[in-house]
């Protein structure tokens, strides 16, 4: 069995995948997906406290340690990065591959400096071009929005970095003493009739047009693109976009494990 583990700047995914003799491209990214668990990201929590999170994730279904055959991690949080690798040293006798130089992914970063590029985009872009091809536009819904395009030739081309949802919703609740937190569900119609229908009418239609915005500036360049929408929130703002075709909340663990292959 595989994890594969997206550490996020909020919040860390952690998918468990069966290991299985990849035949075709484009397998579905749910395919071997065992259980999929979201925790917190807590840059000070212990190697023995993660251990001991996993090690309880895994019982839920029966497993432990002993049926875990690699590790592959994104990270975007260095200490968390840093006790993973601890972890894996002390229960495993392997080590866990890391995006990062070195590590092959099968495409090129066409960026002024690769190392700046997210390891949670290169996932992306890896699943994203395995499933759909190119060109390509993966709208990413978490602590921040982003939307990173590849091209038809599988080269990762760059993207735009906008605060996320939930950063947005809490700076605007924590600076206006009038507004308060709300729940993220359809409002009556674009007018809001009270200052909750406003403000879901602004996150969902606001957010949504964003990136269709985005899309549509980024299709100017690169000719007709396929949309795809991933992260903690894809599912909440998706319906609301003109311009997203497909969703896929697992699409940064099929990254993930396809990394996993190349390098074994």
């Amino acid at each position: 069995m595989l994890l594969a583990v997206d550490v996020g700047n909020t919040q860390t995914v952690v998918g468990l995948y069966e290991l299985v003799d990849r035949t075709a491209a484009g397998r579905r990214p749910e395919d071997g997906l065992l259980d999929t668990w979201r925790i917190s990201t807590i840059a000070d929590r212990t190697r023995d406290e993660l251990a001991v999170t996993l090690q309880g994730f895994l019982a839920l279904r029966g497993n432990s340690f002993r049926d875990i055959d690699g590790i592959v991690v994104s990270s975007g949080v260095p200490r968390v990065t840093a006790t993973l690798r601890d972890v894996t040293a002390r229960h495993f006798d392997f080590e866990p591959i890391v995006i990062e130089p070195g590590v092959r992914t099968g495409i090129r970063i066409d960026y002024d400096n690769p190392k700046e590029v997210g390891a949670d985009r290169i996932a992306n872009a890896i699943g994203a071009y395995d499933l759909y091809g190119g060109p390509t536009i993966i709208a990413d819904f978490g602590t921040a929005t982003t939307c990173d395009a590849i091209s038809d030739d599988g080269v990762y081309l760059g993207g735009a970095i906008a605060p996320g949802i939930e950063i947005s919703l809490d700076a605007l609740v924590g600076r206006a003493a009038a507004l308060r937190a709300v729940e993220l569900k359809e409002p009556r119609g674009v007018l809001g009739k009270s200052t909750v229908e406003s403000i879901q009418s602004g996150v969902l239609y606001g957010f949504a047009s964003q990136v269709d915005g985005l899309c549509a500036r980024i299709e100017r360049q690169l000719g007709p693109c396929t949309v795809i929408s991933t992260g903690g929130l894809a599912e909440t703002i998706t319906p609301f976009s003109e311009r997203i075709q497909h969703t896929e909340p697992w699409l940064t663990l099929h990254g993930l494990r396809l990394v996993h292959e190349k390098n074994v």
